[in-house]
């Protein structure tokens, strides 16, 4: 197939990039850092040849025999590897190492779902499984992982390595072989892909800093990995639920941001400008797991946005209903985020003041207090009440000192100087 498009590529690329390096881990007996780095050069080959030679009849099988020659030359070329040269060849028959089109040892097979739990492997620090399970089973580059995170290239680079090697120090002789854990341990890793999984939507979805409000490509592999979640797990709820929290999410992005970039809060947008592809989709999906029996935290949080996805217009939302999730939200996850957002539900069923005593008791939890998300809270209802148009300008301002997204920080200093005109003031940023 000639004339084949970069994006189609690395769509496929994408999407094979955890089989090969499932059956590379499996035939070489664990070696997961430089089975991985042997399929990451791979990859790049293939993004190389294929847009212009085209794809050949068997992608998978190309790119087990290159990444699988890489390892082998690898480990031949360099003397520091001895050792592993020689546990490869007690593990691994010559003849196989050199097979010009070896595929896995199952062609049906497929090792995502323990490639996912050995990324997040409870030794490795919540940043570094991100950045492994986006570069080992999302397929992206290093360079794509450091720009969406917004840091240099040889930051990420090392990053990754460390949490190979801590990977690799963690999984002891067997150098990361792939394994599904069983029972309570393995449901609690399986809930820990799913958080790294929600990190990595959340940070695509509200960028955490710089210029740009969203980082598009981490959202979209985020909800890719999770539909490869659901289906390796098709009986998990809380994955169907996680699932469709994305879907109903990211259906509001095209109305998230105006025509300038600037930021448009849920109250203000066009809900004609919502993908109904997606919020259908996630509608569907969590209104088939709720029923199933016990809710858990990540289909509370999607039967929120679906709450907010089924009103036509801001005016109709059932914020009665909204603050009765966040109740059984707060009694799931009692954090101090879920019960800012459920003031917010509070303020709008009983009335701004009523929402400014919760906030009011928020900021005396430390983990709060100076973030910059509570102090927006505080200023927007402020500005509902509008009692006191001074203090709410000042809480805005001091919100927009606090972020680190330059679209939130313009969005709120716009809001305090609004407050600001309307009573007659002249501050200035």
């Amino acid at each position: 197939m000639s004339g084949t498009t970069d994006r189609t590529v690395e769509g496929l690329l994408r999407e094979l990039a955890p089989q090969v390096l499932g059956v590379l881990v499996r035939r070489h007996g664990g070696a997961f850092d430089a089975c991985e780095d042997a399929v990451q050069e791979a990859l790049l080959a293939a993004a190389t040849q294929w847009p212009q030679g085209g794809v050949p009849a068997n992608p998978r099988g190309w790119l087990v025999t290159v990444a699988d020659r890489r390892l082998v030359d690898r480990v031949r070329s360099e003397s520091a590897r001895r050792r592993r040269e020689e546990a490869l060849a007690l593990a691994t028959p010559h003849s196989a190492l050199l097979a010009p089109a070896a595929d896995a040892p199952d062609p049906a097979a497929d090792d995502s779902l323990a490639l996912l739990f050995l990324c997040c492997h409870p030794a490795l620090s919540v940043p570094s499984r991100i950045a492994l399970t986006l570069r080992a089973v999302g397929g992206l580059t290093t360079a794509q992982i450091a720009a969406a995170f917004l840091v240099p290239e040889a930051t990420m680079a090392q990053r990754i390595s460390r949490a190979k090697q801590t990977l690799k120090a963690a999984a002891g002789a067997d150098g990361g072989r792939l394994a599904l854990p069983e029972g309570e341990s393995g449901a609690a890793r399986l809930g820990e892909v799913r958080h790294v999984l929600y990190l990595v939507f959340n940070e695509g979805y509200t960028v955490s800093g710089g210029e740009e409000l969203t980082a598009p490509r981490l959202s979209v592999e985020a909800i890719r990995l999770t539909r490869l979640l659901l289906r390796l797990a098709p009986g998990d709820a809380e994955t169907a639920g996680l699932l469709a929290l994305m879907l109903l999410t990211d259906a509001r992005r095209p109305a998230r941001t105006g025509a300038h970039g600037g930021l448009v809060p849920l109250e203000e947008q066009d809900r004609g400008r919502w993908d109904r592809e997606l919020m259908d989709e996630g509608l569907e999906l969590i209104a088939s797991v709720l029923p199933r029996g016990q809710a858990g935290p990540y289909q509370v949080q999607a039967a929120i946005a679906a709450v907010h996805g089924e009103a036509a217009t801001a005016r109709e939302t059932d914020w009665p209903q909204v603050l009765v999730l966040y109740d059984l939200l707060l009694r799931l996850d009692p954090n101090p985020m879920v019960a800012l957002n459920r003031a917010v539900a509070v303020a709008m069923v009983y009335g701004p003041a009523a929402g400014l005593g919760l906030v009011a008791e928020l900021a005396a939890d430390k983990r709060l207090a100076r973030h910059h998300r509570l102090l927006a809270v505080r200023a927007h209802l402020l500005d509902r009440l509008g009692t006191d148009p001074a203090g709410a300008a000042h809480a805005y301002r001091e919100a927009a000192a606090r972020t680190a997204s330059a679209p939130e920080r313009r969005h709120l200093v716009a809001r305090a100087q609004r407050v600001e005109r309307a009573v007659g003031g002249g501050a200035t940023w």
